[in-house]
């Protein structure tokens, strides 16, 4: 066998779709976590100099944020490593199917782990859809923060009605107590809190870190179909070698027989 006929061999035994999901998968949990960690930090610097000078009533939040922050790292460290599982999962399964006539066989213990992924995945893809719809809140929230600026900008531009009179209230949203001060910010300061570096930044932050969150969740689905798939394929793959071997052992014995009948032939003759 040549140099090319070794490549295409090799080639071929690729895991094509399994690959393309753990990219995927890698990509999204690297959005997600990189940029939800720093436009949590944004958010928190935002209320702290715009909604809730006082420390203690934003202290919770905080506390909140930051214990976020450590889940980040450990999704980050998880998926890593599930994602690499789940690729060499890819692999095996792939050389168990185009070897299925060789000398590589099939296992209980490969099945089961390969069902045991297909639970496992399924689980995890049903809590990325929470981590997605929650990671849309944060966007749902500076959207409005962002229309009300937009809606100011335009009064001031139209000479119609004063500015002062819109505001936005961050207490109504829960994230921080009614006796927080001021906890909320009309007009110009509103404006200007539009403006500033830290809301672009976090506003923007969250909408990828939302994106990211569905990219998972896309690669999650798209790993439960490869591994449903390739279940099935093993499965076949265990049918078949025990239907080989069955065949295997009744021709052995049909030879067993023809060659003692030639025996006994041999010895009437």
């Amino acid at each position: 066998m040549g140099c090319f006929e070794c490549c295409i061999k090799c080639l071929g035994g690729v895991p094509y779709a399994s690959l393309v999901a753990t990219i995927l998968c890698f990509s999204g949990v690297a959005l997600f976590c990189g940029c939800g960690h720093v436009a949590l930090t944004g958010t928190v610097s935002i209320l702290e100099q715009h909604f809730s000078t006082n420390a203690s009533d934003h202290a919770l939040l905080s506390e909140v944020i930051q214990l976020m922050q450590y889940v980040i790292y450990g999704i980050a460290s998880f998926f890593f490593l599930y994602g690499i599982i789940l690729l060499a999962e890819g692999f095996y399964t792939t050389s168990a199917v185009k070897e299925l006539h060789g000398e590589f066989k099939t296992t209980a213990c490969g099945r089961c782990i390969s069902g045991m992924f297909v639970f496992l995945t399924y689980v995890l893809g049903v809590a990325w859809l929470g981590v997605f719809g929650f990671s849309a809140v944060p966007v749902f929230m500076f959207y409005n923060i962002w229309s009300t600026c937009e809606v100011i900008k335009s009064l001031q531009t139209n000479m119609t009605v004063p500015g002062d009179q819109i505001c936005v209230d961050i207490r109504q949203y829960g994230i921080i107590p009614w006796n927080a001060v001021p906890g909320k910010a009309c007009g110009p300061i509103l404006e200007n809190i539009c403006n500033t570096n830290e809301f672009y930044m976090s506003y923007h932050l969250f909408i990828v870190a939302c994106a990211g969150a569905g990219a998972t969740v896309i690669a999650l689905i798209h790993f439960l179909m490869i591994l449903s798939s390739n279940w099935a394929y093993l499965k076949d793959a265990s049918k078949m070698q025990a239907y080989q071997d069955i065949k295997a052992k009744e021709e052995q014995e049909l030879q067993d027989i023809q060659s003692r009948s030639k025996e006994q032939l041999n010895s009437y003759t």
